[in-house]
């Protein structure tokens, strides 16, 4: 399918980085007017993440694809910036077509290693106000904006199928399981909450994603990311930022995505219902081959699996 996104408006709210960034670009070369969001900014400053990536360098990135928008610092913790942000969508745009909430820069917090009672209490609840309580905040001011107009779109970002997440997950830490199944709650409660309004609430989430910071923690770069298969043989099923923006970008586009309300598609789903490809033209299934191979004990193989 055509993916067209022209006359839409769009806000992804967290684009300084991995999978935001490129989804606000590929949003925008799709055709969409983005406003993007973070953080980090080449004027303020670094957030607490303390990665060299910022905002107006997502900005860069959607006007180098001839794509049209606005590169903005916003902190969506805080319901005043969150609300003069809405008000100046309306005021320059006059509606909200698609609101992507992927907020949440609580790596610095994250103790996988740790049981409830040893993780850092004060960087445990910092991390549930920042992956649970700045969705709320935003989806709350954005929506009486949204549903102006039909058609829109809201998505969740989280990490994990609803199947998968649906038992504890261990080894990620408590808050950390906590954030990623309470952004699947939040999206089965604005679908209950949208029934009677021509809105849509689907979560999406990518696979093992190569970040910025995951390259930086492997030392490898997108160009060579394969050199880390040796030292994690799983990484074999990694996917690019891109995987995933190209599938949500088809998603936005799409006039019947209503009919997946409530669900949760992963980036391997999104590819195999649109057709698309990560950047190397292949077409990685994470979360089956989590399930099917690395949960199991199996010898990492990538073979039916990209």
């Amino acid at each position: 399918m055509t993916t067209n996104l022209n006359g839409k408006v769009a806000l992804v709210a967290g684009a300084t980085r991995g999978c935001g960034r490129a989804i606000a670009v590929e949003l925008a070369r799709a055709g969409a007017y983005v406003y993007a969001t973070g953080r980090s900014s080449k004027a303020a400053g670094k957030s607490e993440m303390d990665r060299p990536e910022t905002i107006e360098g997502t900005g860069e990135l959607v006007t180098a694809v001839g794509g049209s928008g606005q590169a903005l610092r916003v902190d969506h913790l805080e319901a005043d910036e969150v609300a003069a942000l809405i008000k100046r969508i309306d005021g320059e745009q006059g509606r909200l077509d698609i609101l992507i909430n992927d907020i949440f820069g609580g790596d610095a917090y994250m103790q996988w290693d740790k049981k409830l009672w040893e993780h850092d209490l004060p960087g445990g609840l910092r991390m549930l106000r920042m992956g649970i309580d700045t969705h709320l905040i935003t989806a709350a001011l954005a929506l009486p904006l949204m549903l102006r107009h039909p058609g829109g779109l809201v998505v969740e970002m989280t990490d994990g199928t609803f199947e998968y997440n649906r038992k504890f997950r261990e080894r990620v830490g408590f808050y950390y399981d906590l954030v990623k199944a309470a952004v699947g709650r939040i999206t089965l409660g604005l679908t209950a909450e949208l029934k009677d309004e021509q809105c849509t609430a689907i979560a999406v989430t990518p696979g093992w994603l190569r970040s910025e910071a995951m390259l930086d923690e492997f030392g490898v770069t997108e160009e060579n990311w394969r050199d880390a298969v040796e030292q994690v043989p799983h990484f074999c099923i990694s996917e690019s930022p891109t995987y995933v923006a190209r599938g949500l970008a088809a998603l936005a586009a799409d006039t019947g995505h209503a009919r997946y309300a409530g669900q949760c598609l992963s980036s391997g789903q999104l590819a195999r219902i649109y057709g698309i490809t990560d950047v190397d033209s292949s077409r990685p299934d994470c979360w089956s081959y989590v399930t099917e191979i690395e949960d199991t004990g199996l010898p990492a193989r990538e073979n039916g699996y990209r």
